[in-house]
């Protein structure tokens, strides 16, 4: 398999991957530049999940006869602007509407990059290919969120304009060097007819529990992790450890994908991140969150939710590989509702008193509930292997 057309599209993730990760932790700044309190600031990431959720499905079922690569590149032209447009923002109302237009292209481009890697590449290389692409969203965990987060001390506008660079950079290589690509022709009944399969909607659940137990503890992973690393500089490197972690997740469950099926993949990473999170639960109750700890914990959590992209991708695209636009976008659906679902539980619980190292408890209860919708998914007859 030629990787070289795909290096453009993992730099177009990795542009995305800093905009997932970075503003959360810019948000202080952010509500006194713009004179809001933080829980409007706040609002910038629920306004981008919210509006990929809903739109995803709409932009690709919209676009499915669209050239492949000019669905790509316009939807990666409408996320650059909109991130200019917050970056650029003089008031908190720009900005809100920069996040909803950057959340408009940033639901269609993730779906059509999978979905055109899907169909570019052959059924026994999709799990190293998606996972290639992948690795941009994984690499920017890991490179830009950090480096974000040092530029936002200066000023939280200028890892905006970093995104939209990378972006622009991302958006020239895949213009220039990008085959183009025509999906089969049918019409728009056929494409949506697989959404009507009940394990395909049960399999999207899966995405949305194992989103939403990561985002219960990594939206506060400062909290859980402040008594072992006070310092802010300490917090930088553990994000970065993070995203290297979920690297080497990606990487090696792409492999395993194409080796082993998807099915086998996927539910020893979830059987993996379920007992990594009993196991912190109960250690942090005992002698409370101690460094090293605290870092096996966190860091075998990236490498499992880094792992799970590749194997639950595969899984749902072959339940509907003419459909694998739409599919993904649902599942980009899937994805921002769990991130959403998972911010706010972990809220509420921490709002009602639950300590903060105690996330972990609860992102296994989800977890639990997860791996066992996904092994009664499993045991359909008609749910497929790959």
């Amino acid at each position: 398999m030629r990787y070289r057309p795909l290096v453009w599209l993992a730099v177009a993730t990795f542009s995305t991957g800093i905009d997932g990760y970075v503003l959360a932790g810019l948000l202080p700044a952010i509500a006194s530049d713009l004179r809001v309190v933080e829980a409007a600031a706040g609002q910038l990431v629920s306004a981008f999940a919210l509006t990929s959720a809903l739109a995803a499905p709409l932009l690709s079922t919209a676009t499915s006869r669209w050239e492949r690569r000019r669905t790509i590149a316009i939807a990666l032209g409408v996320f650059v602007v909109g991130n200019l447009i917050v970056g650029l923002a003089p008031t908190y109302a720009v900005a809100l509407g920069g996040r909803v237009v950057a959340a408009l292209g940033g639901c269609l481009l993730n779906a059509a990059v999978t979905g055109y890697v899907i169909a570019l590449t052959p059924v026994k290389d999709h799990g190293k290919a998606l996972s290639f692409v992948l690795g941009g969203w994984m690499a920017a965990t890991a490179l830009g969120v950090p480096v974000g987060l040092v530029l936002g001390q200066s000023s939280w506008r200028f890892p905006m304009i970093l995104v939209a660079v990378v972006g622009t950079v991302a958006l020239a290589g895949i213009v220039l060097k990008l085959p183009r690509l025509h999906l089969p022709a049918g019409t728009l009944a056929d494409r949506l007819r697989p959404l009507g399969q009940p394990r395909l909607l049960a399999g999207l659940l899966v995405t949305t529990g194992i989103l939403c137990s990561s985002y219960t503890c990594f939206t506060y992973a400062t909290l859980i992790l402040d008594p072992a690393f006070p310092a802010e500089w300490m917090m930088i490197l553990v994000m970065f450890g993070y995203g290297m972690a979920s690297m080497l997740g990606n990487a090696v469950t792409g492999r395993l994908t194409d080796r082993f099926t998807a099915l086998r993949v996927l539910t020893v990473v979830l059987i993996g991140l379920l007992l990594d999170a009993v196991l912190a639960a109960l250690v942090f109750k005992v002698s409370g969150v101690l460094a090293v700890v605290g870092l096996l914990w966190f860091f075998a959590a990236g490498i499992g939710n880094g792992g799970a992209a590749v194997p639950q991708q595969a899984r749902l695209a072959s339940l509907a590989p003419d459909s694998a636009a739409i599919v993904m976008a649902l599942n980009g659906s899937a994805i921002a509702l769990g991130c959403a679902l998972g911010s706010a539980l972990g809220g509420v619980a921490l709002a009602a008193g639950t300590p903060a190292p105690a996330l972990p408890a609860v992102a296994a209860l989800i977890l639990a509930l997860t791996l066992a919708l996904h092994l009664l998914v499993a045991r359909t007859r008609q749910y497929e292997t790959v």
